[in-house]
C-alpha cells in the first residue's frame, strides 16, 4: 500500500484490532458496540523536523459505508480523543484525529508555545490554524479507501465543537472541496477576542471593587432562569428563549433575594477556572443578592464596551452561568478575592506576551480598554491563522457543501450571539441584493444554524438538565448530505431531566420556538425584536468583525 502526499513523508504505520468496543453515554451520537481497527499513522514535512501523529479508528469492513469523519479539538487541544472519533465507527464511517505535531495525542498547543527562547513557534500556529486538518483529512481519506480496496465515491463529513468548531470553519473556508458535510458546534472563530473575553469578569470586578462569592452569582443566574422560564410559553427549566429574557428580565429583582450553599472541599482541577490539581475548602456561603452582586451581573451581561463607551465584544445570553466571574476565598482574610480565569490569562502571558506561563500574576492597571487592546493585538498577530472569520463561502457552496452549525443557549464559554454574528455576515456577503427573508432561504438551503434551549458549552448544562441536545447530528448530516433529506428543524434529545429519551425539534435560525397550549405544541416563530437583540454594533472597531 503506497500513500503519495506533495510535501509528506509517511514514517510509521502501527494498527491493533479493538473488539466489542463500547461507545455510550455520549452527547454527539448514539449508544453503540462496534470492532475497529485501531490506527496510528505518523508522518513529517519535507525541509521540517518535525513529527505529526494521526489516530484513525477503521470500522468492520461489514460495517464500513464509504464514509471518512474528521474529528476537532478543544481549548488549546487539536482533538477530543474518543469524545468525536468514534462518531464515525457509529455511523459506517472512518474516523480520524491528529496531535498536530505537538509530541502526543494528548499534548495541547500551549505544550509547544511558545519555543524555548521566547519566540513565537508558527508551525505550530499553523499547523491547529487550518493545516493539521487539511493533511487529516487528505491521509485519512486516502488510507481509507486504500485499506477497504474500493474505488466507491467516499463521501467526507467534518464534526467538532470549540475549538473544534473553529477548526471546522478553518476547512470551509480555505479547501471548500474538502468535505461533502461539516458539523460545526459553538466555534471560536473570533480567536483575538474570545480567549481575553474570558478576563472581562475579572476587570469587571476590579473596576467596581466588588468580588462576588461564587454563591451570589449562581443565585443570580438560577433567578433568572426562573423568571425567563415560562416566556416561552412551557415551564420546564429552561430558557429556550433568551432574547425575550434579554428584552424583559431586569437583574435588579434579584436584590435581596437570599441564597445559601454548602461548604465544600473538592480539587480545583474540576474548576473550569483553574488547571492545576490541588485540594481547597470553600466554606458555606449564605447571604443575599448585595446591589454591588447585580451591578457586576449587569456590566458583563452588556458585554465588553471600552472607557469611552463604544462596544468591544459580546457577551452571553440571560440564563448562563457566571464561570468566568467565578472569586477564590482568602481563608486568612476570611473574604472572597479575584481569580484569574485561566484560559483568558494564559492567551495574555502566552501567547500575546510569549511568556511560558499558564497564567497571569495580576490584572493591576487592567482597564477594560485594555481588554480591548489585547483583543487587538490578538486579531492582528493571528489574522491568518486563528482568527477564523472570512464569510465568503461561495466555493465552499458551488462544491456541493453543506453546514450544520449549532450553539448551545446557555453557553458560558463562547457568546451565542458570536455563531449569530457569524451566520448573518455569510447572508449578507453572499446575497447583498436579496432581502432577508429571500437570502435567508437561500443560505438555509445549504447552511443552517440552529441554537440549543438551556444547552452549555458542548455539553449538557446541569443548571437546565431538562434541555434537549442534538445528539444525532452524524445522522442529520448523512442523511441531507447522501439522501438529500432536508432538516427543516435539527433533530435533538432529552438526555437528562424529567424528559429523559423524549425527542424535541429545534428551530433554524433566524425562527426562534413558542409553546402553545400550555406548552403541548411547538411552532418556530418570526420575531424581530427578539432577532435584534443577538446583533451587536461593535463600533470600537475600524474593521468589520464578522
Amino acid at each position: 500500500m503506497a500513500i503519495f502526499i506533495t510535501q509528506m513523508i509517511l514514517r510509521t504505520v502501527t494498527a491493533s484490532l479493538v473488539k466489542d468496543y463500547s461507545a455510550s453515554g455520549q452527547i454527539n451520537y448514539p449508544d453503540a458496540v462496534f470492532d475497529y481497527c485501531n490506527v496510528t499513522l505518523a508522518y513529517s514535512h519535507t525541509g521540517r523536523e518535525d513529527r505529526i501523529q494521526l489516530q484513525l479508528w477503521l470500522p468492520s469492513p461489514g460495517r464500513f459505508q464509504n464514509r471518512w469523519l474528521s474529528t476537532g479539538g478543544g481549548g488549546f487541544a487539536i482533538n477530543s480523543g474518543s469524545k468525536f472519533i468514534a462518531g464515525g465507527p457509529v455511523y459506517g464511517a472512518a474516523g480520524g484525529l491528529t496531535d498536530g505535531g505537538f509530541g502526543g495525542f494528548d499534548n495541547q498547543l500551549d505544550a509547544v508555545f511558545p519555543t524555548a527562547n521566547g519566540t513565537a513557534n508558527w508551525n505550530a500556529i499553523y499547523s491547529i490554524g487550518y493545516e493539521a486538518h487539511q493533511e487529516l483529512a487528505l491521509i485519512g481519506k486516502a488510507f481509507t479507501q486504500s485499506f477497504y480496496e474500493t474505488q466507491e465515491k467516499q463521501y467526507a463529513y467534518y464534526m467538532g465543537c470549540s475549538e473544534g468548531g473553529r477548526e471546522g470553519w478553518s476547512q470551509v473556508q480555505r479547501f471548500p472541496d474538502l468535505f461533502d458535510g461539516v458539523i460545526i458546534g459553538a466555534p471560536a472563530i473570533h480567536y483575538g477576542q474570545q480567549q481575553v473575553n474570558h478576563l472581562f469578569p475579572d476587570v469587571v470586578e476590579q473596576t467596581i471593587g466588588y468580588y462576588p462569592p461564587p454563591c451570589e452569582m449562581e443565585k443570580i443566574m438560577n433567578l433568572t432562569i426562573a423568571a425567563c422560564d415560562a416566556i416561552d410559553g412551557k415551564v420546564d427549566g429552561v430558557v429556550a428563549r433568551s432574547d425575550l429574557c434579554k428584552l424583559h428580565f431586569n437583574v435588579n429583582s434579584t436584590i435581596g433575594q437570599p441564597y445559601h450553599c454548602p461548604a465544600t472541599t473538592t480539587s480545583e482541577a474540576l474548576r473550569r477556572k483553574k488547571r492545576v490539581s490541588v485540594s481547597y475548602t470553600t466554606p458555606a456561603q449564605n447571604g443575599t443578592v448585595s446591589a454591588e452582586g447585580a451591578l457586576a451581573a449587569s456590566i458583563m451581561l452588556e458585554g465588553l464596551h471600552t472607557q469611552d463607551g463604544k462596544q468591544a465584544y459580546m457577551w452571553y445570553q440571560p440564563g448562563s452561568a457566571f464561570s468566568d466571574a467565578e472569586t477564590q476565598y482568602n481563608a486568612d482574610t476570611d473574604s472572597w478575592e479575584l481569580s484569574i480565569t485561566a484560559l483568558g490569562g494564559e492567551w495574555v502571558a502566552r501567547f500575546l506576551e510569549l511568556r511560558a506561563a499558564d497564567n497571569l500574576d495580576t490584572l493591576q492597571n487592567v482597564t477594560y480598554d485594555t481588554l480591548k487592546e489585547w483583543m487587538q493585538l490578538g486579531w492582528t498577530r493571528y489574522a491568518d491563522s486563528l482568527q477564523t472569520q472570512w464569510p465568503d463561502l461561495t466555493a465552499f457552496h458551488e462544491a456541493g457543501g453543506k453546514i450544520l452549525h449549532y450553539h448551545g443557549e446557555s453557553d458560558a464559554s463562547i457568546p451565542t450571539s458570536s455563531s449569530v454574528r457569524y451566520h448573518d455576515s455569510v447572508r449578507r456577503t453572499m446575497y447583498p441584493g436579496q432581502t432577508y427573508n429571500d437570502s435567508i432561504a437561500a443560505l438555509g438551503d445549504w447552511y443552517r444554524l440552529f441554537l440549543v434551549p438551556g444547552a452549555a458549552h458542548c455539553e449538557l448544562n446541569p443548571y437546565e438538565a431538562n434541555g434537549p441536545f442534538p445528539q444525532t447530528n452524524i445522522g442529520v448530516m448523512i442523511d441531507w448530505v447522501e439522501n438529500g433529506v432536508f432538516p427543516t428543524t435539527l433533530n435533538a434529545t432529552h438526555l437528562a431531566g424529567p424528559s429523559l429519551g423524549a425527542n424535541a425539534q429545534l428551530c433554524a435560525f433566524p425562527l426562534r420556538p413558542l409553546w402553545t397550549n400550555n406548552g403541548s405544541s411547538m411552532e418556530c416563530v418570526y420575531d424581530q425584536a427578539s432577532i435584534d437583540t443577538w446583533h451587536y454594533d461593535l463600533d470600537a472597531w475600524s474593521l468589520p468583525l464578522y
